[in-house]
């Protein structure tokens, strides 16, 4: 009976995460086809659950996009490591770039919910910074010693330039911030001229 009533409590709280994580996997999802307005029985149905189990994690609409939003900083934060251990430094910085910027550019509505003045959101900007900036300050570190960009690039102004250029154009495709952010990478490499510079002069 002891072993029973020990075991139980830790087998709800493994359901209980599991849910959370189907309900924020699916709301990604719906999220990014039908924007953060969608109906909550898409989300739900997605997920394998039942619409109160969503508000039981859940309340508002702001904690569950809020929720959203941080898990996929944290996924992009963790890449950068990854990244760094499988690819030459200029390319892994890239490739990072490209995911941060398939986050930003992707998310329907989320800029609109973020600027809604709704104090749930209050807190994402510094969680932005806070965990993406470690993350790409020690990709830029990497490159420039690689000699794959120029030194001196500061990654808070990077992150903010991308969040700047994903933000939604009039008249533009979708694709609109992934070129102007390809555009702020390009200036960033190192051309020939600068990797010249770069080089000792031999006595």
């Amino acid at each position: 009976m002891s072993d029973t009533t020990d075991r139980a409590p830790r087998r709800m709280r493994t359901d209980a995460r599991r849910n959370v994580d189907a309900l924020l996997e699916a709301a990604k999802t719906v999220f990014a086809t039908s924007g953060v307005d969608a109906p909550a029985k898409e989300i739900t149905d997605l997920a394998g659950v039942g619409v109160g189990t969503l508000y039981r994690h859940f309340p508002q609409r702001a904690d569950l996009i809020k929720a959203v939003i941080e898990r996929e900083i944290d996924a992009c934060a963790d890449a950068a490591p990854a990244l760094a251990a499988e690819h030459e430094p200029g390319e892994a910085l890239v490739l990072w770039l490209d995911r941060l910027t398939a986050f930003v550019a992707t998310k329907r509505g989320f800029a609109t919910a973020l600027h809604s003045g709704d104090p749930a959101f209050d807190g994402l900007p510094d969680f932005f910074l806070q965990r993406l900036g470690p993350a790409l300050e020690s990709l830029l570190a990497a490159a420039a010693a690689d000699g794959a960009i120029r030194p001196g690039t500061s990654a808070r102004d990077l992150l903010f330039a991308v969040a700047k250029l994903c933000a939604p154009m009039p008249d533009e495709d979708p694709g609109y911030g992934r070129r102007m952010v390809a555009l702020l990478v390009a200036g960033l490499r190192t051309t020939a001229a600068d990797q010249v510079s770069r080089t000792p002069p031999t006595r």
